[in-house]
């Protein structure tokens, strides 16, 4: 399954969490938690449609997102506003996405390195 199609199945997840998100936290850290996740899916959609050096740009710009997102839902899983389970499938999922950017990632600046 392509990387941009696991991120929409995540997403899902996340979204069936949010609407019980403690109220406290709903509207701060869950609502950027949300924000990362389109931006993500936005970055890595413009990724698929671009030139080598293009693609690059946008695949570093979801990595740094990315490497956020799961620290926003560590701090979310810390103050309790999500449960052991929930953040354990949230993160596995995010951890092999993660995965899948990176082999992206390194395939992408393969060619530049060598100086081709």
């Amino acid at each position: 399954m392509p990387i941009i199609q696991k991120l929409v199945v995540v997403y899902k997840i996340w979204h069936e969490y949010l609407p019980r998100f403690p109220k406290e936290f709903k509207y701060n850290l869950g609502s950027r938690v949300d924000i990362l996740f389109i931006e993500i899916i936005e970055n890595i959609f413009i990724a698929q449609h671009k030139n080598k050096e293009q693609k690059l740009i946008y695949l570093n710009k979801s990595s740094d997102k990315l490497d956020l997102l799961k620290f926003l839902l560590q701090i979310s899983w810390e103050i309790k506003a999500l449960d052991n389970k929930k953040y354990i499938l949230l993160s596995q999922k995010l951890n092999e996405i993660g995965r899948m950017l990176g082999g992206w990632q390194k395939q992408t600046q393969t060619p530049y390195k060598m100086g081709l």
